[in-house]
């Protein structure tokens, strides 16, 4: 178990897994270096659960500003599902087996998703929602479900979804966490 301060207002001790960010730049003389190596510390808990959480490592806008030697780090303001208008996000969501989720209606069920969410009459998951990006979610570790409006897949460790905009939702209903990576892109809805 790690513990650790949240980017979020609570304090948990986190049960997720923490990833090393190394940050490159430039020097004063235009020199390549390394800005910062270690765990990025940009972490939110979801649902005030310590094994549900996001890991931003990077936000920008696009085209990115690489000249920046110092590479200013966007993600250090409040946590926010959608990146930058006209930019980009990249981050891990470590999900837990969803038998251990709260459900819509419960205090615990984290804002930032509320914006998105699309738990209307008919809806087929309870956490379905929709961003106005195009998303490329790689599977890291464990198996998670996509589920959509009509149809539903599984993914495993190694695959690649490219989510478009679509009204979706994550459901891991295995024993085990699933790590996935995320780089969002600010798109058209």
């Amino acid at each position: 178990m790690v513990t650790s301060t949240p980017s979020s207002e609570m304090t948990l001790a986190l049960e997720i897994r923490r990833v090393r960010r190394v940050v490159t730049g430039l020097n004063a003389q235009g020199a390549s270096v390394i800005l910062s190596d270690g765990a990025s510390p940009h972490v939110t808990p979801f649902m005030g659960m310590a094994n549900f959480a996001v890991t931003d490592f990077w936000k920008a806008q696009t085209p990115a500003d690489n000249g920046e030697a110092t590479g200013a780090d966007l993600c250090g303001g409040p946590f926010e599902v959608a990146p930058p208008v006209g930019g980009s996000v990249f981050r891990v969501t470590q999900f837990p087996p969803e038998k251990a989720w709260p459900q819509p209606g419960d205090a615990r069920v984290d804002a930032p998703m509320a914006p998105h969410a699309d738990a209307g009459a008919g809806v087929r998951h309870p956490h379905m929602h929709r961003t106005r990006t195009l998303d490329y979610a790689i599977v890291l570790s464990g198996e998670i479900w996509a589920v959509m409006d009509e149809g539903e897949t599984r993914l495993h460790a190694g695959d690649v979804l490219i989510q478009r905009g679509t009204n979706h939702a994550w459901a891991n209903r295995s024993d085990s966490p699933c790590i996935v990576a995320f780089v969002m892109l600010d798109a058209h809805p």
